[in-house]
């Protein structure tokens, strides 16, 4: 596991990273420790662009920028009324966590850092979902790993989903 600068105990967690990281996985396992509420990005995505993903065709930046501001809303009216949340988004860009996490101290990054081989594997064996494997390499050709001034805390997707649930827990002082 990497260090993190996160010093702040977060009202809103985005857990990041590309397809198949385990972004889903992390997301409910905490919502279930903390009791906070979860969603999935991708149910802030319009029809329209779930159409372009199953066809196989990578989204560009206009096609996110409703599906951030959405997301960005949903953490800003948890904030506002004092309530706790967690997200999984892909945010594969510095420009799309400036939307979603920008300045807001309270709103902790993790990102889920793995390999194109592991990662892959793991899309292998997914079903029932919109997003095909040929794009996996796209995501990963699109990823700016978030860099120190994001405060990110980097988590390796190689150790058991329990593990990691503990270490993001621990780490974000909220276990």
């Amino acid at each position: 596991m990497v260090a993190s600068n996160a010093a702040v105990r977060p009202a809103v967690i985005v857990v990041m990273g590309v397809a198949s990281s385990g972004k889903t996985s992390l997301g409910e396992r905490l919502a279930g420790q903390l009791g906070w509420p979860f969603r999935d990005a991708d149910s802030f995505h319009p029809p329209e662009n779930v159409a372009k993903m199953a066809g196989g065709t990578p989204l560009n930046d206009e096609d996110r920028k409703p599906w951030l501001a959405a997301i960005a809303a949903w953490i800003d009216d948890l904030r506002a009324s004092g309530r706790h949340g967690i997200v999984t988004c892909s945010a594969l860009k510095r420009a799309y966590r400036r939307v979603i996490v920008g300045d807001r101290a309270d709103v902790a990054l993790v990102y889920l850092r793995g390999s194109r081989a592991l990662i892959g594997e793991r899309m292998a064996e997914r079903q029932h979902h919109f997003m095909p494997t040929a794009l996996l390499d796209s995501q990963f050709a699109t990823l700016e790993e978030p860099g120190e001034d994001e405060r990110p805390l980097v988590v390796s997707v190689e150790s058991s989903k329990d593990a990691i649930v503990a270490d993001v827990l621990t780490r974000l002082s909220l276990a």
